[in-house]
């Protein structure tokens, strides 16, 4: 059992965000945590490390901090974590998306709107895209991001990830190390009152376009790579929860495009919030309610 509640804050957005097993979880037993905290006014963002094993298998309250991030607000901060094939963890952070703090989604001296990669101890990896350059945060992997809500990897061992853009530009984007992925200058959509994002614009030369974008949004959340052999049409498939769609959303992709999209459970009448592929191949999927669900997605 894993118990740290009493230092979270689950407030608004906030609160228990993610949770990942080390890749190497049988010879290194720890799990990593994001959260948010409140220390005075300010909400932190935090990552954690918890590996004090016992012989009952129950993970005690003892954490490392590997990064600890002031966010002013609780508005955006949706900390994904991930561990890529190369052993390295990957965190998303998303920005507050008011007009002063936007600016800071495209400087490298602030973490919001960005994916950072760190090594499993916290230290930064020598080989980041910005490692060494003046000003900054060498944890940077990339730039530009609204509110990022999941990141997952391929087979092929690339990282994904799906977030909530403007009104009508909700994206699905493939990541690659360095690369600037627009927000606030390029956007799709406009802003949820009804008027347009200030000064920005659909393309742009040295920012990257989403893979695929919808318009309306369907507000993602989770995302999980379907490779099970449950259900061997969808092999695959890329899975993400709707919670505006109400629907567990699939998508099938060929050559890194978007070549079909399709809604399951839109009788449920209820915001998905996360998809995960169990051991056995079959999906699992919690509802984004007070009251939530989980449900088990397997053949009949």
């Amino acid at each position: 059992m894993l118990d740290i509640s009493p230092r979270v804050d689950a407030s608004g957005a906030s609160g228990l965000l993610s949770i990942e097993f080390h890749p190497d979880f049988a010879r290194t037993p720890e799990l990593f945590a994001s959260y948010t905290r409140i220390g005075g006014t300010v909400m932190t963002a935090r990552v954690g490390k918890f590996n004090s094993l016992d012989a009952g298998r129950t993970f005690e309250s003892a954490e490392v901090v590997l990064l600890e991030v002031d966010m002013a607000s609780d508005m955006h901060v949706n900390t994904d974590l991930a561990f890529g094939p190369d052993g390295m963890l990957f965190v998303t952070l998303g920005e507050r998306s008011d007009a002063p703090m936007r600016p800071q989604v495209q400087r490298l001296d602030s973490h919001m709107g960005k994916i950072l990669r760190i090594n499993p101890d916290g230290s930064v990896p020598k080989d980041n895209p910005f490692v060494g350059q003046s000003g900054a945060l060498p944890e940077i992997w990339t730039l530009g991001h609204r509110n990022i809500q999941s990141a997952a990897f391929d087979a092929q061992g690339r990282l994904w990830e799906v977030e909530h853009g403007a009104n009508g530009g909700d994206e699905l984007n493939l990541v690659e190390k360095g690369k600037n992925y627009g927000w606030p200058v390029v956007a799709y959509g406009e802003e949820y009152s009804g008027l347009p994002i200030p000064n920005a614009v659909t393309a742009r030369e040295g920012f990257e376009q989403p893979v695929y974008y919808w318009d309306p949004v369907i507000a993602p959340s989770g995302m999980q790579f379907y490779t099970g052999d449950a259900f061997p049409a969808w092999k695959g498939s890329l899975f993400i929860g709707g919670m505006r769609a109400q629907s567990l959303v699939r998508l099938t992709l060929e050559n890194d495009r978007v070549t079909g999209e399709e809604h399951l459970l839109t009788d449920r009448d209820k915001r998905v919030r996360d998809v995960r592929q169990g051991p056995d191949g079959v999906l699992y999927a919690v509802t984004d309610e007070r009251n939530g669900e989980l449900w088990k997605i397997a053949p009949r």
